[in-house]
């Protein structure tokens, strides 16, 4: 069977969500076992990072409002606070850390077009959109009787 669903702006923004999420879990991920060496706990947070962030991805696919896009906001929201934490306050064990780092920079730009790009979803379309088939055939039949 042929997926007959348009391409428009609701799936450009879930595409380019997803993608984000995923490389904000990624950068974590990556950087998870030096920040263990580190500080333990600080490695436990990378890794959930990527952990929620790969769940969080899954649910932006899947239409899930609350625990896709609420998730990738936390997130993604979570890990541009503690950067910018950790680079005034500092956090229990670390000192101050610098601000300028490439991948830190990097990560704080995508994390930031995930909070944009979720909050113009959410603003847009403010039902939620499930992408399984039983809703596309029940939709598709109730405009056919319009």
């Amino acid at each position: 069977m042929v997926n007959k669903r348009k391409w428009g702006g609701q799936s450009f923004l879930v595409g380019a969500a997803i993608v984000r999420i995923l490389e904000t879990g990624l950068f974590h991920l990556v950087q998870g076992p030096g920040q263990s060496k580190e500080v333990p706990y600080l490695g436990v947070l990378f890794f959930l990072n990527a952990a929620g962030a790969a769940l969080a991805a899954m649910g932006i696919y899947r239409g899930a409002k609350v625990w896709g896009w609420g998730l990738g906001l936390f997130v993604a929201g979570g890990a541009l606070l503690m950067y910018v934490l950790s680079r005034t306050v500092g956090l229990p064990g670390l000192d101050v850390q610098k601000w300028f780092e490439p991948i830190g920079i990097l990560s704080l730009v995508v994390e930031g077009l995930f909070v944009i790009l979720s909050i113009m979803y959410l603003k847009r379309y403010p039902k939620a959109q499930t992408l399984d088939a039983s809703s596309t055939i029940a939709q598709q039949s109730h405009q056919a009787t319009s």
